[in-house]
């Protein structure tokens, strides 16, 4: 798809804050985020990853935090509407369609409480129409493997070993070159960062993108064995599996 196609349904940069503006008038719902979710975006703030798209949507899923997030896609603005509990999310076109270009250079430009709500929920005067909502599996997937962040995220980084819990091929989610037979050797075992970047086809950036396209996707179980972590510790996307 062009860009001009494109344009025709997201908001210029340059017409971003007149067009925001008049999107938030007459809506009838909070005008700032959770309490939670907003310390999330403060923490980023500090270590200066608050436009950081990827941080971002990580902070939505894993606090389960439906969010309007505002991501800018070269000189577009593509408001995306996220709700982590129904894997699904509302935009103007799904992200799968953003040119792979385009994705190396996406950042977060704003996030806000959703305007729209879920399909099937009770309170239908804000929900949209269901041809506008889209899986969210494939875009997290997707700019997790062609976005900018080619290091591991935050929240699963440090001294870990990681597993896959299911066959990414199941959610019908592509595994290009040496990915493929990386996420099927994690299935079989567990592995650290650098072990998984020795592996045949593979780097440090590789694997990153890997584990962060994994744990985003609700496949990944993370384990930890320091001083500082609790014994026998597995965590994964939504909580603690084990050992508490």
């Amino acid at each position: 798809m062009s860009t001009d196609e494109h344009a025709s349904t997201l908001w210029q940069v340059s017409s971003f804050d007149r067009l925001h503006e008049a999107a938030m008038r007459g809506h009838d719902r909070p005008t700032v985020v959770s309490s939670t979710l907003m310390a999330e975006i403060d923490a980023l703030e500090k270590r200066q990853e608050a436009s950081d798209a990827l941080e971002v949507l990580a902070a939505c899923i894993r606090l389960q935090e439906p969010a309007l997030v505002y991501l800018r896609f070269a000189e577009l603005v593509w408001p995306m509407t996220v709700f982590p509990a129904q894997m699904i999310y509302h935009a103007p076109r799904p992200l799968t369609e953003a040119p792979e270009p385009s994705l190396a250079r996406v950042t977060s430009m704003a996030i806000e409480p959703p305007v729209v709500r879920p399909p099937g929920h009770p309170m239908s005067n804000r929900v949209a129409a269901d041809d506008s909502y889209y899986s969210l599996a494939p875009a997290l997937w997707r700019l997790a493997l062609f976005g900018p962040r080619g290091r591991i995220l935050n929240e699963i980084g440090g001294t870990a070993a990681y597993r896959v819990l299911r066959n990414p091929k199941v959610d019908d989610l592509p595994l290009p070159g040496a990915l493929g037979p990386a996420a099927e050797r994690l299935r079989r075992e567990s592995a650290t960062l650098k072990q998984i970047a020795g592996w045949p086809g593979m780097s440090m950036e590789r694997a990153s993108r890997l584990l962060n396209a994994l744990y985003l996707g609700a496949n990944l179980m993370v384990t930890r064995s320091t001083a500082s972590a609790r014994p026998d510790a597995r965590r994964s996307l939504f909580g603690w599996l084990g050992g508490r």
